[in-house]
This record gives structure tokens, sequence and C-alpha cells, in this order.
């Protein structure tokens, strides 16, 4: 065999939960800390969530004043017919004017509270792109602990075969074989170097996705256990915490409330409007000296007053907005069904899941303690002239075959317990008890929801 094919085993097996290095392995804890540090996709949701923060911002600035100034200055030069006289005049106006909201149909007090719901839709969107970021994590590296292991049996398989493949071209060449038994023996070994081919490829490709979801290379993995002691006791019990807490279900009520909202601001256009304003402005004209008119000089003035605007018909328009709205809002309810419905799908799969596995994992003991027997005893049977080649190759194929299932499986069992708690919504980083600083949605929207000004992000950016 290669030396470099002897050098991937060693590390696949150092990699494996039997290695007597595990004290200093990544366990599947570590491995979901890091991707809730790291994980692109998670922090760009949380980006999202800060973004929509600043809409809360956006909406309260309808109850807030709004001061404009203005400056214009201009320069003429006119000629009188008949003499040689020019006239340059120079004129200027300054002022600052403050525009106040009184009353607008409610469009901004249901702004806000659009706006409110729309962020803690956002917060529970992103607490769902959290568990499904963590249950990645853990399939990702269940995956790469399944694929070495399936790397080192089919490594073991073929160190089988071709010692198979030696005995039978010895025998055959003591008379004690045929050629059959040969051929056969080099066929199953040339088919194991295939098969160890495409399972190295597979775990290279698992230690790809566990790069991209943790975004760290796997090193030495523990094995891992199911979360048994922290789901439901029966599928009853996880579908209705599933009802009750999960957050694509939680979002989908909040974009209900938003959209509720944004009917009653969509129907406030068709009410008076009202507004204060004031303003002090000053104006300047100059002319040339010899030729200064009285209306020469500063002339400041202040004003006072105020507008109320009644929409009398606006084409449609606003009607046709507050019908859209309406039709937006009914599809938000709708939404919520939906989520209802897939939370308790991917509840009830992910149960019968993590049930199938256990059983699956208790009959592959079995399975491979007796298919552990006969190989033995075919090829004891076999050296004494009572079972052919064929029959140990057959027996070697039953054990591996088994083997593979049993690393499938308890892969399963895990993954399977995992995704029934992020099924139900408990999937999180107080549950699993992770060493991370837990991130806060709550400390940035605190900080920009009542700004008045400023460009700066609260991160000084």
């Amino acid at each position: 065999m290669p030396v470099r094919n002897s050098l991937f085993a060693a590390v696949l097996v150092s990699a494996t939960a039997l290695s007597p290095f595990a004290a200093s392995a990544e366990s599947i804890l570590g491995a979901l800390s890091k991707a809730y540090m790291n994980n692109s996709q998670l922090n760009s949701a949380r980006a999202g969530v800060r973004v929509t923060d600043e809409g809360v911002a956006i909406a309260k600035s309808g109850w807030r004043p709004t001061i404009t100034g203005s400056a214009s200055i201009d320069y003429s030069s006119s000629h009188l017919n008949g003499t040689n006289q020019s006239v340059n005049l120079t004129t200027g106006n300054f002022g600052v004017s403050i525009n106040q909201s009184l009353f607008d149909g409610f469009q901004t007090r249901n702004n806000v509270a659009a706006a409110e719901s729309q962020v803690s839709a956002s917060v529970e969107s992103l607490r769902n792109t959290e568990e499904n970021t963590l249950f990645n994590a853990a399939s990702a590296y269940m995956d790469v602990i399944r694929d070495r292991q399936v790397a080192v049996l089919t490594e073991q398989n073929l160190q089988f075969l071709t010692e198979q493949a030696r005995a039978a071209r010895s025998r055959f060449e003591v008379g004690e074989g045929t050629r059959t038994d040969v051929a056969q023996a080099d066929a199953q070994r040339a088919s194991a170097v295939a098969q160890l081919s495409a399972a190295r490829a597979q775990a290279l490709a698992s230690a790809a996705t566990y790069h991209q979801i943790v975004g760290d290379e796997p090193g030495k993995l523990k094995g891992a256990s199911p979360l048994g002691k922290l789901l439901p006791s029966n599928l009853g019990s996880a579908i209705s915490i599933a009802s009750a807490e999960h957050p694509a279900i939680l979002a989908t009520q909040h974009l209900v409330d938003a959209a509720a909202f944004s009917v009653k601001s969509a129907e406030g256009a068709l009410l008076p409007q009202l507004s204060a304003n004031a303003g002090v402005s000053s104006a300047y004209r100059n002319t040339v000296p010899g030729l200064a008119s009285s209306q020469d000089g500063t002339t400041n003035s202040a004003s006072i007053g105020a507008t109320l605007t009644i929409p009398i018909y606006s084409g449609g328009r606003t009607s046709a907005i507050v019908r859209q709205n309406k039709e937006s809002l009914s599809k938000a309810r709708i939404d919520v069904d939906v989520s209802r419905d897939q939370v308790r799908q991917a509840v009830t799969s992910a149960w019968t899941q993590y049930t199938a596995a256990q059983e699956s994992v208790a009959a592959n003991k079995q399975v491979i303690d007796a298919a552990q027997l006969a190989l033995n005893g075919v090829i004891e049977e076999r050296n004494v002239g009572q079972r052919t080649t064929l029959d140990v190759l057959n027996a070697q194929a039953t054990l591996i075959t088994a083997k593979i299932n049993q690393a499938s499986s308890e892969r399963d069992v895990v993954v399977a317990s995992y995704a029934i708690l992020s099924a139900i919504g408990r999937l999180s980083v107080d549950r699993l008890a992770l060493q991370v600083t837990k991130y806060k949605p709550e400390e940035h929207y605190n900080a920009v929801k009542d700004k008045w000004i400023g460009l700066r992000t609260p991160d000084g950016r």
C-alpha cells in the first residue's frame, strides 16, 4: 500500500472518537460555539436586524419638527438709456423655517408601531437563523466524524481484501485453489480501491462543509452524544412546545401586527392633516452709491402659522394603497398557518428519525456481532476446504456494510436529537451552555430607536 495512503488513514483514525488523543480534540459544543461566532450567514442576519432597527427611528421622525435654512444672493447690472450710467443691484435673502406636524391622521403612531413589530419579527428571525446555524454545525460535525470513520473502515476492508487476494493466489500456485478464486478476490479488491477513493473524497467534502459553517478546519473531533436530557418526553409534547415557542412562528405573528398597523397608517392618509410652521428671514438690498432707493437696506421678518389640509380625492391612489395593505395583512395571517404547518412537519420528521436511528443502532450492533462471528467461521471453513473464497468475500462485505451502517446510524441519532431541539425552538446558546458571548440585538435597538441626530453607528462607524 502506498505510504501516503497509510498516512491518510492515520490522520482519519486520530480524528475519531477512538483516538487516544481525544482529550485535546474538538468537542461538538466547541464547534457550535465557533459557528455561533464565525458563521458568515449568521453575521449577515445580525446586520439585517440592525438595519431593521433604524426603521423605528425613521418612523419616529414623523413626530419631530423639521428645520430648514435657506439663503440666496443675486447681483444684477443694468444700463440707463441715454446716459452712461449703470445701475448695479445686489439682493440677498436669508431665513430659517420650522415645520411641526400636529396631526397626521395617526399615521406616525401606526408607522412607529409597525416598525417596532418589524423589529420584533426580525429578532425572532435572527433567533431562527441562529438555531439553523447551530443545527447545521452539529450536522456538519457529525458528518465529518462519520465520513472519516467510513474512510477508515473502507481502508481496513481494502487491507483485508488485499490479503485475501494474496492468499488466493498462493493457494492457486500450490494447487489448492482455482483461477476463479483469484479473479473473484482481485475483483473485490479493485472494487474496494474505488470505494476507498470515494470515501476519502466524501471525507474531504464534509470537511469543506464544516469549514464553511464553523469557520475553521476540522481537526481531531471527539465523539458526540444525543441531547436526550433536553428533549421532550413525547412527540405530542414536542409539537405543543414548538407551536408556542418556535421563532419562525413568532416572527410571522409579529409580521401580522406590522401589517395591521400598516393598514391603519394607510387609512390615516384619508384624514385631515394639521401642521404648524414658523420662520424668520432677512432680506438685503443694495444699489450703487448715488442711486440708492428707499428700498435699500435690510428687512427682517418673522412668521408663524398653521396649515390644515383636508384630502378630498387623490385619483384613487390612497384607496388602492389601503386595499393593498389589507391584502398584505390577509397574506401575513395565512403565513402564520404556513409556519405552523412547516414546524409541525419538522418536529414530526425529526422525532421519527430519532426513534428510527436509535433502533437502527441497536440492530446494527447485533448485525456486526453476528457478521464478525460468521466471517471468522467462514474463514476457518475455507481453510479446511469446506468454503470457497467467494464465501469469505461475501461474509466480509456483510461485516463492512454493517459497520458503515452503524457509523451512519450513530451519526443519525445525534443529528436527529439536535434536529428535534431546533424544530421545537430550543436549540439556543443558553440551553446548550455554549461558552460564547451571547449576541444581544436589543443593545443596538435601544441605542438607535430614540436618536434625534448623529451619523455614526453605535459601534463607531
